[in-house]
């Protein structure tokens, strides 16, 4: 039987309806879609967006150093000086366009290492904000170099014969403090919070960020807490220098200018370590020069000298009735010479680990507390090269409170050992930013040490973003103490980045 026409005009009508009905429906669907996404982001933008800035900017508000409040950083790994042409070196990009640096074939930084595998993120809510410690200074008549003030701008002592404290005259407040009366006791319970930053250097295009942003940039998130603790130590890993002096076959060498260390003081950084690889890059010239600076702009330094007596010397703080010995020494230098000797200046070395050993244990004769920096490992690994525990063991054992580690522009595990903390990598802190993406982790490694040498260990992250270390948001933070775990043997971290022995 066929269809009539008006049946099938009717059928192509409702077939017709249906595919209009059907059209509607999915405009509706895809209406109400966009509308719904437009209202989450809507939502996200007016209350979620405004929460986590508000958390990023409460950088120094809060010392209690929860996963949402801490301040404190770009960078290629430092001095990848090795043959492998398989891995990209952690300096290549920023030296081209370095004209103070040279680079040759052939440049060893570790003198014993077969291998040749040797070895930088965005704002944290675990800030940390400056806790208000009152430092009372001394000032201690002694052989050894001496600084005796927390101040934006350090008293310490030149490289000089006599080593006796030279006051900085770059700040009026500074001279004034360091004028204050000693204090010779110890309340009970008193303790003295020490930071400790991981490398910095001002060389190539750091040096051309700051340049532009200015030579303060890189305090930003950090001055806060630096400027009310105690002491804080960071590596200098770079000769400050207006010469060109550049030490011949060094593949990576470095040069920053004079201009950045007087900010460096006035953001609080009391002391530098010079016990590295990267220090006698424009040869001896600049060293004494980098010392000359480090004096004229109130900065302490330890690890390098005029010589071998200036180089292993300890350099004493007197805070808060609390005398506090710093030394510098380093596992990893491109040649022998490096190494200072009675009438060569140079680098404390610690490949032989017996002079080393005589400078902690005449420190701890004379101190509460003894620091040691120490520059060591294998550039951008987080496994322990086997002489970096054992050489910090032997450190501890001879007499160190705190062993702060190097080198390796990665961070690598803490360790507890005989009561004593070991930080045995922080990392790059104020470098230039590599492809490696495990050298953006950083943190300030935070110690609270009572006159018996009994101290504890906190570790705030941040990310080294070039030229500048940069609070991580929390969930970053949490994350980065989870793998910092990992790397540490029997040592757990709580949500604000206590370290705590088991």
């Amino acid at each position: 039987m066929y269809t009539t026409r008006s049946q099938q005009s009717r059928q192509r009508q409702q077939a017709k309806k249906q595919r209009q009905k059907r059209i509607r429906y999915w405009i509706m669907f895809n209406t109400v879609l966009v509308l719904s996404i437009v209202a989450l982001g809507g939502y996200y933008w007016l209350h979620i967006k405004p929460q986590e800035v508000q958390q990023a900017s409460s950088v120094q508000t809060d010392n209690t150093l929860d996963p949402a409040n801490r301040s404190d950083q770009d960078v290629p790994d430092p001095a990848i000086e090795n043959n492998d042409s398989s891995e990209l070196s952690d300096h290549e990009n920023d030296n081209e366009n370095d004209l103070s640096l040279s680079k040759t074939e052939g440049d060893v930084e570790h003198l014993d290492q077969t291998s040749t595998d040797d070895q930088e993120a965005q704002p944290s809510d675990l800030e940390q904000s400056a806790e208000e410690t009152d430092s009372q200074s001394s000032d201690t008549p002694s052989n050894e170099s001496t600084a005796t003030d927390k101040a934006p701008e350090q008293t310490t002592t030149s490289d000089s014969s006599t080593n006796t404290p030279a006051p900085s005259e770059s700040s009026s407040d500074s001279s004034n403090k360091a004028l204050q009366p000693a204090t010779n006791t110890t309340p009970s319970g008193q303790t003295v919070t020490l930071n400790f930053g991981g490398d910095v250097m001002f060389s190539g295009k750091v040096g051309e960020k700051l340049a532009k942003a200015g030579y303060d940039y890189p305090y930003q998130y950090v001055k806060g807490s630096f400027t009310s603790d105690d002491l804080t130590v960071v590596n200098l890993e770079t000769p400050v220098t207006d010469s060109n002096t550049t030490a011949a076959d060094k593949t990576y060498a470095f040069k920053s200018s004079p201009q950045a260390l007087p900010h460096m003081a006035q953001a609080g950084i009391d002391a530098v370590n010079l016990a590295n690889n990267h220090i006698l890059d424009q040869g001896i010239t600049g060293l004494t020069d980098t010392i000359t600076q480090l004096d004229q702009s109130g900065i302490a330094y330890v690890g390098a000298g005029k010589d071998s007596a200036r180089a292993y010397q300890p350099v004493y703080f007197d805070r808060k009735g609390i005398k506090i010995a710093l030394l510098g020494f380093s596992r990893v230098i491109p040649e022998t010479s490096w190494n200072a000797g009675k009438n060569q200046a140079g680098v404390a070395t610690a490949y032989d680990a017996t002079a080393a050993q005589a400078a902690i244990r005449e420190a701890k004769s004379k101190a509460d507390l003894v620091v040691v920096v120490a520059h060591w490992g294998i550039e951008r690994s987080d496994t322990l090269a086997d002489h970096q525990s054992d050489l910090a063991h032997t450190f501890v054992d001879a007499g160190a409170d705190l062993v702060i580690g190097g080198h390796p522009h990665v961070l690598q595990g803490l360790e507890h050992y005989k009561g004593k903390w070991i930080a045995y990598s922080t990392g790059n802190f104020i470098f230039t930013r590599s492809l490696v993406e495990k050298t953006w982790d950083t943190g300030v490694f935070q110690a609270k040490c009572t006159v018996n040498g009994d101290c504890s260990m906190q570790v705030i992250p941040y990310t080294a973003e070039l030229g500048q270390p940069v609070p991580m948001t929390s969930d970053k933070a949490q994350a980065l103490l989870k793998r910092l775990q990992t790397l540490s043997s029997s040592i757990a971290f709580d949500t604000k980045g206590n370290a705590i022995a088991s």
